[in-house]
């Protein structure tokens, strides 16, 4: 089907191109060769067409040949030239063609045809204006669908790394709740050997019992290796030990924080005291997290720590007002810490928030079950969304202050406050990003060429033809006005020595006159401007050619 689509493609670029051509050679007047003319015309099109996707410099050249003999190829050449662009991989073969059928034309007009500056003039402005201009759009329009593909694939890289940063963060939150599990029932593995231990070295239980009791301490110790050894090797090298006291609540962990001068106020349900593990260790990681950011990022604002039931669970809610100062001086946070902790409430079927206020503050938000509810590993990564509410923590949408560079991800949250909200990736891969800047400064080359290029040229033909086609060819107005009807022309002066060629539409002079023409060097062109009309060697008449 697609090359079927060329094909069509091809035949249909033939058909147009053809049209002017065999227009102007089948309307009468017919000349003598016409049907071996138009035949060949349209071959050499075909041909063109044909060679046109894989050698779009020959096609151009073919093109350039027939408007040699017709000069309805122009329209040939304007649409090869622009093909050529969007084709060619390399500028090399058709800026060497344009090049050397310019230097050839020169010597060809000038050298062997002595046609004279005014048509090398012509055909030079025909050859940038129907070829280079047109090339160099093209070669502009492909340099920008590469950087197009290129952004493409720039957005795929960051995105994938994106994701995989989101994913490490939560395979580390997977480790970190392995290590909890380790140690939690390691401690319970250990109590219940060390019974099964008391229970062997009991003075009144029989023998039987006695072996029983030494089987359940030795598979019970068994147990307790594999577990270590199983969910041990989860756990990474360098990731340090908890910080959380045994048994410690949400209200100690309040209270902690008051003690070091926060202003935290607190209104906790019943239900706060006696939340079953790991919700009541999630809720107390949420606060924590909370109240570590607000003490970072708005020191001295008050914080309000709310811990409600909700229909079959907690809700958890920290809440600081706007910062009375900037956040304290450190490093830029990447957003792990609430990536990780979404993660962990995730697992066990809760659902978190995290966001800037209406007010400008800062808000964290977790839905917690009344019991853990392991949720699957989801398709996409999880994302901290940026602004929080009371009411649905889910779908809502990227902070207005997010900010997306083609490089990371910054977060900016309310005046004064930058909370972590989303994750920032690293930088995205190093060949993608080489290729993204490559096509950035291709297409902006072609740009500048295509934009700069033509008149440069222009201004340099006309720098070469002026001064030739003036040269002792310039008769100034007031040595034209002092010239007398009926004057020899020997006694003329101020005449120029050198003659231009006459203005195409001027009419032929009377018999036995002869008109002489001069410019006045108006620039670029050096147009004929005055006529001098001779008749037995005098000044017959005078007069401008153009007005």
């Amino acid at each position: 089907m697609r090359e079927l689509r060329r094909w069509a493609g091809d035949l249909g670029l033939w058909a147009v191109l053809a049209a002017p051509v065999a227009y102007a050679r089948l309307t009468p007047p017919h000349e003598r060769w016409v049907v071996p003319l138009t035949v060949g015309s349209l071959l050499l099109l075909g041909a063109a067409v044909a060679v046109g996707r894989r050698l779009p410099a020959v096609a151009v050249l073919l093109v350039l040949a027939g408007s040699v003999v017709d000069g309805n190829f122009v329209f040939a050449v304007l649409a090869f030239s622009y093909l050529a662009g969007r084709r060619g991989e390399r500028a090399t073969p058709a800026a060497a063609l344009y090049a050397t059928v310019a230097a050839v034309g020169t010597v060809v007009h000038l050298a062997v045809l002595d046609t004279g500056m005014a048509t090398w003039f012509l055909l030079s402005c025909v050859l940038l204006a129907a070829g280079v201009l047109p090339w160099l759009v093209g070669r502009y329009r492909r340099q920008q669908q590469a950087l197009t593909l290129a952004g493409w694939e720039h957005a795929e890289a960051v995105e994938r790394e994106q994701q995989g940063a989101a994913e490490r963060i939560r395979l580390r939150e997977r480790a970190r709740i392995a290590q909890d599990m380790h140690d939690s029932l390691g401690h319970e593995l250990s109590l219940i050997a060390l019974r099964a231990a008391a229970l062997e070295v009991a003075g009144d239980l029989d023998e039987r019992h006695r072996a029983a009791a030494g089987e359940l301490r030795a598979s019970v110790a068994a147990a307790t290796e594999r577990l270590h050894r199983i969910i041990g090797v989860l756990r990474e090298a360098d990731a340090p030990a908890t910080t959380r006291p045994v048994g410690e609540s949400v209200v100690d962990l309040v209270d902690g924080a008051r003690e070091a001068g926060m202003a935290v106020r607190t209104r906790l349900c019943p239900e706060a005291a006696d939340l079953p593990e790991p919700i009541g260790q999630l809720a107390h990681r949420v606060v924590r997290e909370a109240l570590t950011n607000a003490a970072r990022y708005a020191p001295g604002a008050p914080v309000t720590v709310t811990l409600d039931a909700v229909d079959d669970g907690v809700r958890v809610r920290v809440v600081n007002a706007p910062p009375p100062v900037g956040p304290l001086p450190g490093p830029a946070s990447h957003g792990s810490g609430l990536l990780a902790l979404t993660e962990g409430v995730r697992l066990v079927g809760g659902v978190l928030h995290a966001g800037p206020t209406d007010d400008g503050g800062f808000a964290v938000s977790a839905r917690l079950p009344r019991a853990a509810r392991f949720a699957a590993t989801p398709d996409e990564p999880p994302a901290v969304d940026g602004s929080a509410d009371d009411g649905d923590l889910a779908g809502s949408p990227r902070p207005a202050g997010a900010v997306v560079t083609p490089d990371e991800w910054t977060v900016v949250g309310s005046a004064g406050h930058r909370g972590p909200a989303v994750v920032r990736p690293g930088r995205p891969a190093l060949a993608v990003r080489q290729r993204l800047h490559a096509a950035r400064r291709d297409v902006r080359r072609s740009l500048l060429a295509a934009l700069g290029a033509p008149p440069a040229v222009a201004v340099l033909l006309c720098l070469v033809y002026y001064p030739v086609a003036t040269a002792d060819a310039v008769l100034d107005a007031s040595s034209f006005a002092r010239m007398p009807i009926g004057a020899p022309r020997a006694e003329l002066s101020g005449l120029p020595r050198r003659q231009v060629e006459p203005p195409p539409d001027e009419p032929a002079p009377a018999p036995g006159t002869r008109c002489e023409y001069y410019t006045d060097g108006n620039f670029p062109l050096a147009q004929p401007t005055w006529r001098l009309c001779f008749a037995d060697g005098r000044l017959a008449s005078k007069g401008r050619t153009t007005t």
